[in-house]
């Protein structure tokens, strides 16, 4: 506003030595009007039509500057109900990705919840990507570990006891079930 008002131009300046009679060249006590004097009186004629521009223009400025301050005024209030939407869009988003979050931890039962985080949909579908391929790794890392200690199941094949060995006697009292 500051600028338009410099851009314009300055009205013309008002100075309190120029209404000063004595500044004027008048004297106090003087016997009358000069030759000089007569430009003087003409002069303030001048100057209330220079003022009279003046205050016309002082007026339009202040007239538009209540016109901008008005428009200030709508926009920070437009500004304001704009944050108030700002707002409730970040809590209506902050509920969907929660949301979204709890679907998909219950969508993926063999990840663990706690590697599934974000707070956005697709910093949550990222960790759910990391986090499936940490499970597979572990996964892997446990089979490998197991078919590496693998047992028979079971008890071992019964096998008939080789009697070739033992003596006459000894295959006798293995028959009759006697041990000595």
């Amino acid at each position: 506003m500051t600028d338009e008002v410099m851009q314009e131009g300055n009205p013309a300046e008002f100075h309190p030595e120029d209404l000063d009679p004595a500044a004027e060249g008048e004297t106090i006590g003087s016997e009358g009007p000069t030759s000089e004097d007569a430009g003087v009186e003409a002069a303030p004629d001048e100057r209330n039509e220079e003022t009279g521009g003046a205050d016309v223009r002082i007026a339009e400025l202040e007239q538009a500057l209540s016109a901008k301050d008005g428009e200030v005024a709508s926009l920070r209030q437009y500004a304001g109900e704009l944050e108030a939407m700002l707002s409730a869009t970040r809590d209506s988003l902050a509920e969907a990705v929660a949301s979204y979050r709890g679907m998909v931890v219950r969508g993926n039962p063999g990840v663990v919840g706690e590697l599934i985080s974000g707070d956005s949909i697709e910093s949550i579908d990222e960790s759910l990507h990391r986090a499936k391929e940490l499970v597979g790794r572990v996964r892997q890392g446990l089979e490998a570990e197991v078919s590496l200690a693998r047992v028979p199941a079971g008890a071992p094949e019964r096998r008939a006891l080789d009697l070739s060995a033992l003596s006459p006697r000894e295959k006798i009292q293995h028959g009759i079930g006697g041990r000595r």
